[in-house]
């Protein structure tokens, strides 16, 4: 019989909780769940305008904290500080996940003009980079396209996620032409219908591919 696995979820927004446990609570109830909220690093990084080396240190000791509270892994949840997540996972000896790495393998697996949406605007240009990073390991050319509205992550933090949904559609609506959509923020999920609906395009969201590959990398 397989142990429970302890999952610490590091979070850089409070949006980003409730759509990985639920993910969590579909595609593997049996995890153990840990969530940690610092959202001081958000606000920082967009004061900063950039990924600094103090920001990417306070990463780096979020991650052990959750090594030394007992974690088999560690996701974070928040999509604009991709290298300051390398760094942790560089010192750690237990996996530790990008948000986007799942779905970004998903997607260059059927895609190679890819729209990046985000209602975290510094999401972009990171994730842009992870995308160049994996298509030059697969040793294949993409390109990017990519729009923001930061109005829809201010509606969901004002609790009008009607607004927030409505905002995202209309964005997928207007983002030229591409085969598939990504989402950047993990808060996004449940815009995904009708993005799918509004630009006629696949959508996929980070929760499902980040909660299957910690469980095949934990079970395995």
């Amino acid at each position: 019989m397989t142990s429970t696995k302890r999952i610490f979820l590091i979070h850089a927004t409070p949006v980003a909780i409730a759509p990985i446990n639920e993910t969590f609570a579909r595609l593997w109830p049996e995890a153990e769940l840990c969530n940690l909220l610092e959202d001081s690093l958000s606000r920082d990084l967009r004061s900063a305008g950039q990924l600094t080396d103090d920001l990417k240190r306070r990463f780096c000791e979020l991650a052990r904290y959750a090594r030394d509270a007992g974690a088999h892994a560690v996701l974070f949840t928040c999509s604009a500080f991709g290298e300051a997540i390398e760094s942790s996972r560089r010192e750690l000896d237990i996996p530790v996940l990008k948000p986007n790495e799942a779905m970004i393998d998903e997607a260059l697996g059927q895609a190679r003009t890819i729209g990046i949406l985000a209602t975290f605007e510094p999401s972009i240009g990171s994730m842009s980079e992870e995308f160049a990073k994996a298509a030059d390991a697969r040793g294949v050319q993409i390109r990017i396209v990519s729009g923001a509205c930061p109005h829809a992550l201010e509606a969901l933090h004002q609790g009008d996620a009607a607004r927030h949904d409505r905002l995202i559609a209309a964005l997928a609506g207007q983002i030229e032409a591409c085969d598939v959509l990504c989402f950047a923020q993990f808060s996004m999920t449940r815009a995904a219908e009708g993005a799918r609906y509004a630009s006629g395009r696949p959508v996929l969201t980070t929760p499902d591919s980040a909660v299957l590959m910690l469980r095949r990398l934990l079970e395995a």
